[in-house]
């Protein structure tokens, strides 16, 4: 028996084959490593985009960082931040934790 295919991680959606060394998702387009396990978790921003260390992002809220007086500010980019892996703060850049929901791919 042959193993499924994930689903598309933009769509969700099975409609996948396999071209090479990445998948396609033949219903919107979207195209991604092989070697990126289905059963990994992803790390999306506020609206959904996959987020993966190198991306720049935006922030889409004021954050108060714990412990001192320093806000970081809305609409602040943020470029270069590394994805450390799941959970509520997955996103790291500057030494500070991120909640990826509220951050936006630039």
């Amino acid at each position: 028996m042959e193993t499924p295919l994930p689903p598309c991680p933009q769509c969700t959606l099975d409609d996948v084959s396999l071209q090479g060394t990445h998948y396609l998702c033949n219903t919107c387009g979207h195209e991604w490593p092989a070697e990126l396990a289905a059963d990994e978790e992803l790390v999306r921003d506020a609206n959904g985009n996959i987020l993966a260390s190198g991306d720049a992002v935006v922030l889409i809220k004021d954050l108060k960082v714990k412990g001192s007086s320093t806000v970081l500010k809305l609409g602040t980019k943020l470029k270069g931040i590394r994805v450390v892996g799941g959970g509520d703060h997955a996103v790291e850049h500057g030494g500070y934790m991120l909640k990826q929901a509220f951050l936006r791919k630039v």
